[in-house]
């Protein structure tokens, strides 16, 4: 089906227009399937704001998903924006050893794909060794809108990270000056007309044996802010020679993006995405009781 909006109108709104005969949850399935396309591209919340001239197609699922390999999984797309959840291994963007393969990449082969083609924009980075959540732009204007969220730190940033030995307190805030000279490993500072400001907060949710697994808000966020704060307090993350690390019990670096949150850059509602802890981290062998006990 093909129908050209004549009014702006909200996307569920003018699906029930069309599809007056069927549930709600049927409605629901059509957007979560990713059969509800605009201008060619899915689009999956009901709140998206159509404008007049918009063309929506109800059809198949998009084959561009095709482009992107299985370990690179996309779990929101609209018209604005692209939210990915990236598995360890895999660089964001292209640095001088490695071109192709990386995130950026296979999306702008997706996006390429796209009718009419599109293209996609950096918004922000996770460590190549780092799995879990990042979103793209898809336009220059919400490329500088998101990242004008990220400067202002109104954007919700949730990690899970596996460090070795045991905390010795529940929470906390770590407060430095980091000095990152690429392509060395970043570095905390005290001289306060050095470095950057870098802000974490940390809570741990298991003890385990020889490991802990934690909970990290980043309230600003360096190039390896987590793992240079978590070493600089005696707990690298496992897995993490180049900041101390001395055990690698799942083969990688065991950190995890596990929630993004942000304002969509044209409608302005919050949307939040939560990426499911790596099955190994949640294996973590227990020493005593929980952390809240």
């Amino acid at each position: 089906m093909r129908y050209t909006v004549p009014a702006p109108i909200a996307l569920g709104d003018c699906l029930v227009q069309l599809f007056r005969e069927a549930s709600g949850r049927t409605r629901k399935q059509m957007l979560a399937g990713g059969r509800v396309r605009v201008n060619g591209v899915p689009v999956r919340l009901p709140s998206s704001m159509l404008e007049a001239g918009d063309v929506l197609e109800i059809g198949a699922k998009v084959a561009a998903a095709s482009a992107v390999p299985a370990g690179l999984r996309i779990v929101h797309e609209d018209r604005d924006v692209i939210v990915a959840d990236k598995p360890a291994g895999l660089l964001t963007i292209a640095n001088e050893h490695e071109r192709r393969r990386t995130a950026y990449a296979y999306l702008m082969s997706h996006a390429r794909a796209r009718r009419p083609p599109g293209r996609v924009f950096i918004v922000h980075r996770l460590d190549r060794l780092a799995s879990g959540l990042l979103v793209f732009a898809t336009t220059p204007d919400a490329k500088e809108t998101l990242q004008s969220q990220f400067r202002a730190h109104t954007t919700e940033r949730t990690y899970l990270a596996v460090v070795e030995g045991a905390m010795a307190r529940s929470e906390g805030t770590i407060r430095t000056r980091l000095l990152d000279v690429e392509p060395g490993p970043v570095r905390e500072t005290r001289d306060p007309a050095r470095g950057r400001p870098a802000v974490t907060h940390w809570r741990v949710l298991r003890r385990g044996v020889g490991h802990t697994l934690l909970e990290i808000r980043l309230e600003t966020g360096r190039r390896n802010q987590i793992r240079v704060h978590l070493a600089g307090l005696g707990h690298p993350i496992a897995g993490d020679p180049m900041y101390g690390s001395e055990t690698d019990p799942f083969r990688r670096l065991a950190l995890h993006a596990h929630v993004l949150a942000f304002d969509h850059p044209r409608s302005g509602e919050r949307l939040r995405f939560v990426s499911p802890a790596p099955a190994a981290f949640s294996r973590l062998r227990v020493a005593s009781r929980p952390a809240d006990q």
